[in-house]
């Protein structure tokens, strides 16, 4: 059976506290098995039948908002996907690992259009630097150089369309314990 990982946006920040044992249970009402939640940022690894990730991303968007009264965007990944978006290196490996350097990945639902991408790209100065690959932006922070103005809501505007963040060492990890080599 397909194992899925649905990332959650604003899930356990803004107000919006969910503890992860909730979160389980909603998933498993939606007949999801081996649920599982990684880390208390909205991370649910599941396995079910079905195979198309948009009737999943709606299926539990819905039910979210049916248990929780407000949105939560929901970005579905096969681990097969998420296997290879952890392999994906945009920037060298010397700015990856320079000290102060953060990278986080961006998941949207739809890969975001030429002129978008290429507009986002376009924003990379000495503090961020922006890389476009299929549904994700990869998003250097060079904490170092000063304080960055594309932080959450600031990055979706330059997207125009709903994300929602991770930091590397998160994606890294869920791929360790969830892809198979």
């Amino acid at each position: 059976m397909p194992k899925y990982v649905a990332f959650l946006r604003a899930i356990n920040v803004g107000g919006h506290l969910v503890k992860m044992d909730q979160l389980r249970g909603l998933f498993e009402e939606l007949g999801f098995s081996n649920v599982e939640t990684f880390i208390a940022s909205g991370n649910v690894i599941f396995d079910t039948k079905t195979t198309n990730s948009k009737s999943l991303e709606s299926k539990i968007e819905r039910h979210l908002m049916k248990s929780f009264g407000y949105e939560v965007a929901t970005f579905i990944r096969s681990v097969t996907e998420l296997g290879a978006i952890a392999q994906h290196k945009p920037f060298s490996d010397e700015e990856l690992t320079a000290d102060g350097n953060t990278l986080y990945i961006a998941f949207v639902r739809d890969k975001p259009p030429g002129a978008v991408a290429k507009n986002l790209v376009s924003l990379s100065s000495a503090i961020d630097a922006f890389q476009v690959h299929d549904r994700e932006v990869y998003w250097l922070y060079r904490r170092n150089n000063g304080e960055s103005k594309y932080y959450g809501a600031a990055l979706e505007k330059g997207l125009v369309m709903p994300a929602t963040l991770r930091n590397v060492n998160t994606i890294n990890r869920l791929a360790a314990k969830y892809c198979k080599k």
